[in-house]
This record gives C-alpha cells, sequence and structure tokens, in this order.
C-alpha cells in the first residue's frame, strides 16, 4: 500500500513537470533566440543561448527596428495605462463595494446583481458603443481614451465585496454610535485591513491593463500612442520585410515587454497570495 501511494505520488509530481516544461518551452525559446543574430536564427531554431543579447538590446533601445515605434515611448505608454487602470479601477470599486456591503438600502441587492451582470458580457459586444462615446467626447488617439473607458471594473468590486463582507455589520454600527462617520471608517478602519486583497486586485489589474492589445488598437492611430504589447504586431511585420527577418529583436522586445508585469508580481507577491486566499475564504 505505502509503496502503491509513493508510485501515484511520483506519477502526479512527474506530470506536473512535464506540464510545466511545455509551458515554459515557448518562454526558454523566446529568451535564447533573443541572444542570437538574425542571420543564426535564420538557419533554425536555436536550442542553446548565444552571445548577441547585449547587442539586440542596444538595437531595440537605440535605433530600434525601422518604421515602428520607440521603445521607450511604447514602454511609457503601456506603463501609464497599466498604472492608470489599475489605480482608476480601485478608486472606483471601493466605494461601489463599500456601498453594497455597508449600507442598508432599497435595491442594494438589485445593483450589485447588475454590476455583476457585466461580467457575463463579452469584451467584444461592449467595443462599438464605447468606441462610439469615446469618439464622440474627442478622445480618440489620447491617453485619457486609452484609460478612461476601462476604468470600471466588475471584477473588483466583487472581490473587495467578498472581503467587506466578512466585516460583522456591528462593527460599524459600533463606529456610528462612537460618533465615526462613514468615509473615517472605510479610511481608517477597513482599507487597512483588506490591503491585501487591495494589492491582489492592483497586480490583477496592472497586468490586465498592461496586455490590452485590441482596445488600444482601436483608439489609437498614431505612434506616439502606442502600447507595446500593440506595438510588437507591427514590429513583427517590419521584422519579417528586412532581406534577414529580425526574429531576434522581436523575441528581445517581447522579452522586454515581460519584465514590468513580472517586476509587479514578485515585488507584491506576499500580498498578493494573501489577497487572493482572504478573497477565497
Amino acid at each position: 500500500m505505502r509503496r502503491s501511494r509513493r508510485w501515484r505520488s511520483a506519477l502526479r509530481h512527474l506530470v506536473l513537470v512535464a506540464l510545466a516544461v511545455v509551458m515554459a518551452l515557448p518562454l526558454y525559446l523566446a529568451a535564447v533566440v533573443a541572444t542570437h543574430s538574425a542571420a543564426s536564427v535564420l538557419r533554425g531554431v536555436p536550442l542553446l543561448p548565444g552571445g548577441h543579447l547585449g547587442t539586440n538590446l542596444t538595437t531595440i533601445f537605440g535605433r530600434g527596428v525601422p518604421d515602428t515605434p520607440s521603445l521607450t515611448t511604447m514602454l511609457a505608454n503601456s506603463a501609464i495605462m497599466a498604472f492608470s487602470v489599475a489605480l482608476l479601477k480601485l478608486a472606483l470599486s471601493i466605494p461601489a463595494a463599500y456601498a453594497v456591503t455597508f449600507f442598508r438600502f432599497p435595491g442594494r441587492r438589485i445593483a450589485f446583481a447588475l454590476v455583476f451582470v457585466t461580467l457575463m458580457l463579452p469584451i467584444e459586444v461592449r467595443f462599438f458603443p464605447t468606441y462610439a462615446v469615446t469618439a464622440h467626447l474627442g478622445l480618440l488617439d489620447t491617453r485619457t481614451g486609452l484609460v478612461l473607458p476601462l476604468v470600471a471594473s466588475a471584477t473588483a468590486v466583487f472581490l473587495l465585496r467578498q472581503s467587506f463582507r466578512a466585516f460583522p455589520l456591528e462593527l460599524a454600527d459600533a463606529a456610528r454610535l462612537d460618533g465615526i462617520g462613514p468615509l473615517r471608517f472605510l479610511v481608517h478602519i477597513v482599507l487597512p485591513l483588506t490591503r491585501p486583497i487591495l494589492a491582489a486586485i492592483f497586480v490583477l489589474e496592472f497586468i490586465y491593463g498592461w496586455n490590452q492589445y485590441l482596445w488600444p488598437l482601436l483608439v489609437s492611430s498614431s505612434a506616439r500612442q502606442a502600447t507595446v504589447v500593440m506595438g510588437i504586431r507591427e514590429i513583427i511585420g517590419a521584422a519579417q520585410s528586412f532581406a534577414v527577418p529580425q526574429w531576434n529583436l522581436v523575441m528581445a522586445i517581447s522579452l522586454v515587454a515581460l519584465v514590468p508585469p513580472v517586476v509587479v508580481v514578485v515585488v507584491m507577491q506576499r500580498w498578493f497570495v494573501r489577497g487572493l486566499m482572504s478573497g477565497i475564504s
């Protein structure tokens, strides 16, 4: 029996390792290609790292790929968009979740249900009316147009409501008897006790904003507003137009685009895990 249990455990670990290798293989190949020259990549996908990583990074941050937006500009636009989306989503979701959790008013459950129903709508369904409103307001090809239509988040409201529901309503009643108003109760009691879930939502929304592709593609028409995820498509097209396709530069830019969200996740990993666990419980 004990030997059978060991074999099952070993088999599970073997399957997990195999799946991890399959998932990591594309990232590994991208990292390897980024360290080679264009000519060596043209001969076949290399399996071992080369010695051209420094040259490739100098190229993409210097002259870049011709006829494509500057990598520095794209990274700056992506960072501004990701931070703005994450912070504004929190700024809108906190009072919304606070209201439907702690305030007793008619239609409270219906209000939350209407917010929750929006999770069932595919994002593509909202693109046309959102684009029409953005164009009517004159926000096309602006950073405001990139960020503002994305700041409402039913997911953040749902996660915060689940976290706020862990607070006993008697605590709010006691604070009210002590003369603590709703805003002071939120700022000094609720938010400090829910920092892990706030950090988790920030990480999720930062990655959401950083990885946006379709919306920036719709509302941005100039190189100065291009984000790095959107710009990679143009870079791939330009890299293929050379006599020797510059796949090494494409992979180097893709790796650079991965760095900011990875750094955010690593830096906030402890808070992120605690926040998700508190949200689940």
